[in-house]
């Protein structure tokens, strides 16, 4: 029977994701609007935002934090172009985005001395394959396939190139080990359910060396640029960014970070999606049509949680078809308004991919759960 009671919050986005509990458009009444980004105001706001993530994230005090233009995907690129080259590079990739940094680095920076260490949707690619005298480009989470790297004990403490670590769907929402990390990026619009279009990166000192004693063959765009004359550009990193900013969005992500200060920090919104991550696992250890797309219990991912249908009529049917009834799934959820956007994502298997992170309520989990069963029920009803 369809359940009777719906989710009090139905946005499982994986990105951009849920607003916070408590979250009203009356929270940016302050944001300093028309008004130059480069006025006091502005810097100021900007300054905030950077000095309060680094409090939160509890990043040490030697590393560099700042605000740069386009998002996660801007931040990676960012690093990628200025310091990809001086060493042999290792990629690593195991869904969509981790394989956009390959081609990126393989057909567009064309680097001579390239490895890429690439696993299906669901695995991980063998880590103790990485070499630390070469840079290391990967993902921490990956948000299409539900698959986190463990932990950081795979990284040298006596590395010799430098790590550069896509965090944007694990930065507060896992326990990032900072001395494993040389560049660290994320954005607003995951974790924290800010606005889209900004990103953030954090260089550690062997980082900002690397920039400063190290200059591409290759051109870089003013968007790219984080050194001038030979020097980090501090602007960035002060609240001098170097695009535009949209001030509402960063009286957003403001209001974002004050919610995650009352909630405890990060150790509270890191417990909040585990426990997330526990009701979907009961949830699964229940069902016997559904498992997680993650095959090892130690990488299942806390925030992009992805299933793939494992009943016989569904496994039968040929890929596209399986794609078809996946989303139909995931339309009659969006129909009842009872889920939005938890279809997986189109490079990935066909199944549903459902966020937890600390945004979402474990009630509306719950919640959720009778849904999923229902909706599952309807399509294969149709179909067998």
């Amino acid at each position: 029977m369809k359940p009777l009671q719906k989710p009090a919050t139905p946005l499982f986005s994986s990105g951009p994701c849920a607003k916070h509990a408590g979250w009203t458009i009356k929270n940016l009444e302050n944001a300093p609007l028309g008004r130059s980004h480069r006025a006091k105001i502005g810097k100021s706001r900007l300054k905030e935002a950077i000095d309060r993530t680094a409090a939160l994230l509890g990043v040490p005090e030697d590393y560099r934090v700042g605000i740069v233009p386009a998002s996660d995907t801007g931040a990676v690129e960012m690093a990628l172009w200025s310091l990809l080259g001086a060493r042999g590079v290792d990629v690593l990739a195991w869904e969509s985005f981790g394989s956009g940094w390959v081609t990126d680095i393989t057909r567009q920076l064309k680097l001579d001395d390239i490895r890429s260490l690439i696993a299906d949707y669901g695995d991980l690619p063998d880590l103790s394959q990485v070499d630390p005298a070469r840079d290391v480009v990967f993902t921490w989470n990956g948000t299409t396939s539900g698959v986190r790297v463990p932990d950081g004990d795979w990284i040298s403490d006596k590395r010799a190139g430098l790590t550069i670590c896509d965090a944007t769907s694990a930065a507060f929402a896992m326990d990032l080990p900072w001395d494993k990390l040389d560049v660290t990026t994320f954005s607003w619009q995951k974790v924290m359910g800010g606005e889209a279009a900004h990103g953030m990166i954090i260089l550690s000192p062997r980082a900002v060396e690397r920039l400063e004693n190290y200059t591409p063959s290759w051109p870089l765009p003013k968007i790219f640029r984080l050194t001038k004359g030979g020097k980090l550009i501090e602007g960035i990193f002060s609240g001098a960014t170097i695009n535009t900013p949209s001030m509402l969005c960063v009286e957003d992500y403001l209001d974002a970070l004050g919610w995650a200060e009352s909630l405890g920090g990060l150790s509270a919104l890191i417990e909040k999606s585990e426990n997330n991550l526990g009701v979907l696992r009961d949830w699964v250890a229940r069902t016997d049509w559904v498992e997680f797309l993650a095959r090892e219990a130690a990488t299942i991912s806390s925030t992009s949680v992805c299933l793939k249908i494992v009943a016989p009529w569904f496994t039968d049917l040929a890929a596209a078809d399986q794609a078809s009834a996946a989303k139909e799934i995931a339309a009659l959820l969006d129909q009842e308004g009872a889920a939005f956007d938890i279809g997986s994502y189109r490079d990935a298997p066909a199944g549903l991919r459902i966020w937890a992170g600390s945004t979402i309520e474990a009630a509306d989990l719950e919640a959720l759960l009778p849904w999923l069963d229902w909706a599952y029920a309807q399509v294969k009803a149709a179909h067998v």
